[in-house]
């Protein structure tokens, strides 16, 4: 099994956005996916709750973890991490992880606080050894505008391959409240944004 985690510290970066859709991203390729979410909010939980068994199944994780039972099964953990992490529990949710997705909108808070918890993901040993791999991704952003510009020119200091630019649309928020992705929608209508998240599938495929 291969366990990405979403991370960033601050709130309302799109986590939860980037942990559902990822979910089923990976689900819809034919493996199989399960979802633990860190966060008390438990928005990701929230969101399974309502999730139609008729859509490609997303396996709902205990508070507890994967078991080993449960390690046999699945292809792909994806975890939902709570806002604030640093620390100990930066470092243990770090010894989950074989990647670690970063989502960061185009703004002056987001990327200060962004920039601070990429120095200390940065800092980790297992980091440094290579063991775990980091990609970033900008939300609510299209590529060509000013924006994206100031976003890439920041990121550019930590040496971190910016995987995607996800634009601002209200495909997601739409879909979630019926417990679906942006890859449960017609093709008509997510054609434009699922091609956006092909070169983030593929990083994590490597």
């Amino acid at each position: 099994m291969r366990t990405v985690l979403v991370a960033n510290p601050k709130g309302g970066a799109g986590k939860t956005t980037m942990a559902t859709n990822l979910s089923v991203g990976l689900a819809s390729l034919g493996h199989a996916v399960a979802l633990w979410d860190l966060d008390r909010q438990k928005s990701s939980l929230q969101w399974l709750s309502v999730r139609g068994e008729r859509e490609p199944r997303v396996v709902r994780l205990g508070d507890h973890g994967p078991s080993q039972q449960s390690h046999r099964d699945l292809a792909w953990l994806v975890i939902d991490s709570p806002a604030a992490l640093h620390g100990k529990n930066l470092s243990h949710a770090l010894k989950l992880a074989d990647k670690v997705v970063v989502p960061v909108q185009p703004s002056l808070f987001d990327m200060a606080a962004t920039g601070e918890f990429l120095n200390g993901l940065l800092a980790e040993k297992s980091v440094q050894k290579g063991e775990k791999q980091i990609g970033v991704v900008g939300m609510r952003v299209d590529p060509r505008t000013r924006a994206a510009s100031t976003l890439e020119a920041f990121l550019e200091q930590f040496s971190l391959p910016v995987l995607t630019y996800l634009r601002d649309t209200q495909l997601y928020a739409n879909a979630a409240f019926n417990g679906l992705s942006l890859f449960d929608l017609p093709g008509y209508v997510s054609a434009r944004e699922a091609g956006q998240w092909g070169p983030l599938l593929s990083w994590l495929d490597e």
